[in-house]
């Protein structure tokens, strides 16, 4: 199967692995959509709705949010009409409670009729000590979100964002190091269950993610075929 062929896919990684980088950098090559599940949850969160204070307890100490909400979630943004031709799936699913939700769901009406299967699942591996690096050291924008590492990707201009030129940065509620313990113990004993599942299925390619980020994007190009 070429790259033309996979318009569906899921990357999957534990935290800090690199999975939004490399999927918004596939999702323009692909030119297909790009959907993290953590963005939408983080965007509710921040309505300080009764719902969004629920889903922010959950993330600013790295718990999972109930499956229910973040299907509900995904599934109302891959559905939309303008990501019609494929998306990318960052961070979810992320337990085999999601797996069985969304798959029952996009079986059924009003959905089943969208062909929303994924053809392909994307592993980025990557050792404990990247993890702890590349989470510790990061930071976004306050204006824009863009996101920044004291290491791997520093502004152009120290202090001031390249993409809006905002000056103030702030890191995640959850990139301390026991959140980062707690995300890692949360992977291990609920994300990495669908792995096997999905290589049973032929979905699954490994892609070793340590390294800079072109590199890591030059082995992904590799296996996918773009």
């Amino acid at each position: 199967m070429t790259a033309l062929n996979y318009r569906h896919i899921i990357m999957v990684g534990p935290p800090g692995s690199g999975k939004g980088t490399q999927a918004a950098i596939l999702a323009e090559k692909l030119q297909i959509t790009t959907i993290s599940a953590g963005e939408l949850l983080r965007a509710e969160a921040r309505t300080g709705s009764e719902l969004g204070k629920q889903i922010a307890a959950k993330i600013d100490f790295g718990k999972m949010v109930p499956p229910e909400i973040i299907v509900r979630a995904m599934l109302q943004e891959v559905a939309k009409p303008e990501n019609g031709t494929g998306y990318i799936m960052d961070g979810f699913p992320r337990s085999m409670d999601q797996v069985g939700l969304f798959e029952e769901a996009i079986s059924k009406e009003p959905y089943n009729n969208q062909n929303l299967q994924p053809d392909l699942v994307l592993l980025l591996q990557v050792p404990d000590e990247y993890i702890y690096d590349r989470i510790l050291g990061r930071s976004q924008c306050a204006k824009c979100g863009e996101m920044y590492h004291e290491k791997f990707k520093t502004p152009k201009v120290f202090g001031v964002c390249d993409h809006c030129g905002g000056k103030e940065f702030t890191k995640r509620a959850d990139d301390t190091y026991e959140t980062v313990v707690s995300r890692l113990r949360t992977y291990r004993s609920v994300t990495a269950p669908i792995i096997p599942y999905y290589e049973e299925k032929g979905l699954l390619k490994c892609i070793d993610g340590t390294g800079p980020i072109s590199v890591v994007s030059e082995k992904i190009r590799k296996v996918v075929g773009y």
